[in-house]
């Protein structure tokens, strides 16, 4: 079995680690020229950013040629994940296939503009993030087919939320003077979108991961209106998993 993740903060990388199999990282993956791939079962693990995949993963699902007798894909999200997984099966038709098995964990939300992190880290139990998982799990293992009905207005929600990805990109992260150019930021970013000279600076091709700003050992880099300075990281994944995870091979396009 093959699973592609991508993680910012280490929540998609967990799901995808408790699920096992052979884990291949969807921003060195991306950048192959080649993307074809064939097993007994292949899945997606990524996080709903905007009511949607993160572009990076769109941009990999529009190159990927699949082989296998099930497809499945998991989204993890925070408070909700409108309509990603309907595109998510969109796009696979577009590309002559269809997942056999969608579904959605809800864990921490870690995007601080619109959560406390303190309040989201205790409120994780009531997710029962854990116990979901483990079903998710066997569901995969006993290769089970099924595709979530999707809620009435997920779309429109999906449309609404692009409406801040602008916003809310590394354009309007400031770095404030506790900064010491350490280079955590650009070791997990997987756009290769942070570049340190005698200040940090961010492109334009961030993906909203925001896992610069939680990696942070200073937490010195904040984005637009963050409801509190806590920071997150997956209990279950180490920064180094997540810099190996991120880490470019070759060139970005």
């Amino acid at each position: 079995m093959k699973i592609f993740y991508f993680t910012g903060t280490g929540n998609s990388l967990s799901v995808a680690k408790r699920i096992g199999g052979e884990l291949l990282s969807i921003p060195q993956e991306v950048h192959k020229e080649k993307c074809c791939y064939k097993d007994d079962a292949i899945g997606i693990i990524f996080p709903v950013y905007y009511g949607d995949m993160p572009d990076m993963v769109r941009r990999f699902l529009e190159k990927a040629e699949f082989e296998s007798d099930y497809l499945f894909a998991v989204g993890t999200y925070g408070s909700s994940y409108a309509a990603a997984l309907e595109y998510m099966q969109e796009l696979a038709h577009e590309r002559g296939y269809q997942f056999n098995y969608l579904n959605a964990l809800l864990m921490v939300d870690n995007f601080p503009p619109f959560f406390d992190m303190d309040d989201e880290i205790r409120r994780l139990p009531a997710k029962r993030t854990k116990e979901n998982l483990k079903q998710l799990v066997a569901d995969i293992d006993a290769r089970k087919e099924y595709t979530p009905v999707t809620f009435f207005g997920a779309r429109a929600t999906s449309e609404h939320a692009k409406n801040y990805v602008g916003e809310y990109s590394s354009q309007g992260f400031v770095v404030d003077d506790t900064c010491t150019l350490c280079g955590t930021c650009t070791s997990v970013c997987p756009a290769a979108n942070i570049s340190i000279t005698d200040k940090v600076s961010f492109s334009d091709k961030c993906e909203s991961c925001y896992a610069c700003i939680h990696a942070c050992p200073k937490s010195a880099i904040k984005p637009k209106h963050e409801r509190s300075s806590k920071r997150f990281r997956n209990e279950d994944v180490s920064l180094k998993e997540i810099i190996e995870a991120n880490k470019q091979n070759g060139s970005i396009k």
